[in-house]
């Protein structure tokens, strides 16, 4: 992947958790981006059932936060340093520690019969509440499920997640 395919990728990341337009993200960017998805699926943000996708999205955060030393304010530009150091230098491994509980959290919120996969439906409810409108949705459901069966497991869901960053994958995941 090119970097400047990696920089607009990672622009359009920013862009989207940046909830309040504020050029900066900062804890209260990523609880939004937990309510939202909470109010996807009905939802509250303080129920038991979103504390998973919320702490891990929080622990995201603390990461890029950490890695960029902005001390609660990261701006786009140490977003990127950090997120390309990650892909780029870092590697899988790191990548897959850095983004697994935050899939964990995803799959576990719209998990609806507990089987520890998402359908196509309960997917695009997720990339719904990212922005994306449902036929992007299932078009990128179609993309992601390598096996055909309909369901994607939470290594599915990273490898989706890590190839699209890895630019391994056109699948449109941000909304």
């Amino acid at each position: 992947m090119t970097t400047t395919v990696a920089t607009e990728r990672l622009q359009k990341r920013f862009a989207k958790w940046d909830h309040d337009g504020s050029g900066r993200l900062e804890r209260a960017d990523f609880e939004q981006e937990a309510a939202q998805i909470a109010q996807a699926f009905g939802k509250s943000v303080d129920s038991a059932d979103v504390q998973p996708i919320k702490n891990a999205l929080i622990g995201l955060f603390e990461y890029v936060d950490q890695e960029a030393g902005s001390n609660g304010l990261v701006t786009e530009a140490q977003f990127i340093g950090v997120t390309e150091k990650l892909i780029f230098e870092k590697g899988e491994a790191e990548f897959n520690r850095a983004l697994t509980p935050v899939v964990q959290g995803i799959v576990a919120l719209c998990d609806k019969n507990g089987d520890g996969k998402i359908n196509g439906a309960e997917f695009a409810t997720w990339l719904t509440a990212l922005g994306m409108d449902e036929s992007q949705a299932a078009a990128a459901f179609q993309g992601v499920d390598k096996d055909g069966n309909g369901e994607l497991s939470t290594d599915e869901l990273l490898a989706a997640v890590r190839d699209y960053h890895f630019g391994l994958s056109d699948v449109e995941l941000l909304g």
